[in-house]
């Protein structure tokens, strides 16, 4: 380890709302040579103040945080700061889940189970400027990228039908006509290449389009 290192290392920032998997990640980087967690946060809203407040050169960001998601706090970083170096850092492996944080500006993808050593290589990689997603993940967004994007108001629905609600629930829900909600629950039978309402909130939870 250089002196340079020694005397600039790689400064962290760890968001994620569970406190003993936010200590653990703390610990693992401080204890790495070359790196310092200079500030943590337990919400999406509180990641974008540590992030202005301390600008940090790498931020390992949850995807599921109260106040804000970590989609929403990567996207509203970056908007702020465009050349932020932001890694997810999560539990959650669907195609959509990784397709929107990098669509929102993270350079790397790494899952909960990943292991120590490559968690630091990919701080590492991530702060030199390059991105760092594994094979599996690229697969995954490779995936992803080769199927058809359902709308905004779409992904409304397919998160109404996965709760279990009726077109007619669906239709008040949302203010619209119910002929309006066939008309979209058409769209996304085309989309997903599903024939009924189950195969559609089967594969929209499965591509983590829908949440249950």
């Amino acid at each position: 380890m250089t002196n340079s290192i020694m005397a600039n290392p790689i400064r962290v920032l760890v968001a994620d709302d569970h406190p003993i998997v936010r200590n653990g990640l703390v610990q693992m980087v401080n204890l790495a040579d070359g790196m310092a967690v200079v500030a943590e946060a337990a919400t999406g809203l509180e990641a974008v103040e540590q992030f202005r407040n301390v600008r940090p050169d790498v931020a390992l960001m949850d995807l599921r945080m109260p106040e804000m998601t970590g989609v929403e706090a990567i996207a509203s970083i970056r908007k702020e700061f465009p050349d932020a170096c932001i890694a997810i850092l999560t539990t959650y492996d669907t195609d959509e889940d990784i397709f929107l944080g990098l669509q929102a500006g993270a350079k790397g993808y790494l899952l909960k189970d990943t292991e120590i050593d490559d968690l630091l290589d990919a701080i590492r990689t991530i702060h030199a400027g390059n991105k760092y997603i594994p094979p599996a993940v690229g697969a995954k967004l490779a995936e992803r990228m080769s199927l058809l994007t359902l709308s905004e108001r779409e992904r409304e629905v397919a998160q109404l039908m996965a709760e279990g609600k009726p077109n007619q629930a669906i239709s008040k829900h949302l203010h619209v006509s119910e002929s309006t909600v066939k008309f979209h629950i058409g769209n996304i039978f085309t989309k997903l290449g599903v024939s009924d309402r189950t195969q559609a909130v089967l594969v929209a939870i499965k591509r983590g389009i829908a949440k249950v």
